[in-house]
C-alpha cells in the first residue's frame, strides 16, 4: 500500500495512507490533537503518579515520545503495533523540531531503535515495551491504568472498534483505569459500554467536534 509523509495543519507530519485516505493522525493537526486527546484528557488525570500506559496502535511513536517529555513519575510504557513503521519514515518525521524538544532528539530516535518484545529503560522513570502483536491477540489482564486507542479509524478497519477489541481493553485495564480516544463514533461508544465501560463524550480536538473517554 502506497504511503507518503504529509504535513498537518499545526506543521507536524503524519504518514498519508492514499489507498485509504487514511492517515497516523488528524490532518487538521498531529501534536495538536495528540496533546488534546492523550494528553490533556488522558494522562493528565495521573498527574505526578506513577502509571503504566497501553498504547493501541504505537505507530509513529509521537505519543509515547510526547508522553516521554510530559509525565515526571514513573511510566511503565506498552505500545502495540502489528506493522511496525520503516527506519526511513521515521527520519522524515519532524516532531523533535515541532515540540521545540532537540535536546531530546537521541530519546526520540532511541524509542524507534530499541528492541521489540523486550521491556527497555528509554530513562530512569520510562520503560517501554515495544510488542508487534494484533490487538485481537492481547490477553493482559489489570495490568494498565491508561489506555491510548489510537488505530486506524473504524471507517477502514471497523473490526478494530468491535465488543470483542473492547472487552480486552476492559479485560487489560486495572479497576478505575481510563481509555481515551479520538474516536466517537456512536457505534464506538456502545461498543464500549456493551463491556461494561462508564463512556463520556468530551469536546474533541481541533478539526473533530467530540471524542471519547471511558473508564472501568
Amino acid at each position: 500500500m502506497k504511503r507518503e509523509i504529509i504535513i498537518t495543519s499545526d506543521g507536524s507530519t503524519t504518514i498519508h495512507l492514499p489507498d485509504w485516505n487514511e492517515q497516523y493522525h488528524s490532518k487538521h493537526g498531529a501534536i495538536q490533537e495528540a496533546y488534546h486527546v492523550f494528553i490533556k484528557n488522558g494522562l493528565e488525570l495521573f498527574k505526578n503518579k506513577p502509571i503504566s500506559i497501553l498504547e493501541i496502535g504505537f505507530g509513529t511513536g509521537l505519543n509515547c515520545f510526547i508522553t516521554y517529555l510530559e509525565h515526571t513519575a514513573k511510566v511503565d510504557y506498552v505500545g502495540v503495533e502489528a506493522y511496525p513503521v520503516a527506519k526511513e519514515e521515521i527520519h522524515k518525521l519532524n516532531y523533535v523540531k515541532e515540540l521545540k524538544a532537540e535536546e531530546k532528539t537521541e530519546k526520540f530516535q532511541l524509542i524507534h531503535e530499541l528492541a521489540w518484545e523486550v521491556k527497555n529503560e528509554i530513562a530512569s522513570n520510562f520503560l517501554l515495551t515495544k510488542r508487534q502483536q494484533f490487538f485481537q491477540d492481547i490477553e493482559d489482564e489489570s495490568s494498565f491504568d491508561l489506555v491510548y486507542f489510537d488505530a486506524f479509524g473504524a471507517r477502514v478497519q471497523p473490526e478494530l472498534w468491535s465488543e470483542m477489541i473492547f472487552k480486552k481493553m476492559y479485560t487489560a485495564m486495572k479497576m478505575g483505569g481510563v481509555l481515551v480516544t479520538y474516536s466517537a463514533k456512536g457505534s464506538v461508544r456502545r461498543a464500549m459500554e456493551a463491556v461494561g465501560f462508564e463512556v463520556e463524550r468530551l469536546p474533541g480536538p481541533p478539526g473533530k467536534r467530540e471524542m471519547l473517554r471511558a473508564k472501568k
